[in-house]
């Protein structure tokens, strides 16, 4: 199965466009909690992976995929004409069931921060799990975020990522038809 018998967007603009401006939120509030339309997509993606993948993944910006969801590279290429890319450092969008290292795609330039890659990861849940303690901008007070399903090393790859600032990667977590964004510009530490 190709994924080629699965739909895209029921309405490709307006679903591309509300989904757009619930990442803007979610970037612009780090750890807050969205939700998108169901979306019927090809294993292993969930609703919220796709449905982020539709909405930023074009013909001009180059997709890195983890092994597992490879299966899903014929849907990809179809409904968001996307060019993949077998090297992780020179992607502008990655996917990954889980999370490995970030050291593996480009945290930009200081000419060109914005050249960084944005990593979707689908984890097993949001809302329950260990709890992260987030801080920056975007956040008035501290607050925790619930994930089940990042590596033990997490704060330590985030604090890295962070000290990079302003380069480094973003993030978009996804389970199921949640997600949400942690920005290179957040803190992050064990709860």
């Amino acid at each position: 199965m190709t994924g080629l018998d699965l739909p895209g967007f029921a309405d490709p603009v307006g679903d591309a466009q509300t989904t757009f401006r619930a990442l803007l939120d979610a970037m612009a509030r780090p750890g807050t909690l969205h939700e998108v339309a169901d979306l019927a997509a090809p294993p292993p993606l969930g609703a919220a992976s796709a449905s982020v993948l539709l909405t930023l993944v074009d013909g001009e910006t180059k997709l890195w995929l983890d092994a597992p969801c490879i299966a899903a590279r014929a849907w990809l290429v179809f409904h968001c004409g996307a060019v993949l890319t077998a090297d992780p450092g020179e992607a502008r969008f990655a996917v990954s069931v889980g999370m490995g290292s970030l050291g593996i795609f480009c945290a930009g330039s200081d000419a060109a921060p914005e050249d960084s890659a944005t990593l979707i990861v689908q984890v097993e849940e949001l809302g329950t799990g260990p709890a992260y303690r987030l801080s920056g901008p975007g956040l008035r007070l501290p607050s925790l975020l619930r994930v089940a399903g990042l590596p033990e090393d997490f704060s330590a790859q985030w604090a890295a990522n962070h000290a990079l600032y302003p380069r480094g990667i973003d993030l978009v977590l996804c389970a199921g038809q949640c997600f949400c964004c942690l920005p290179r510009s957040v803190e992050i530490e064990m709860g």
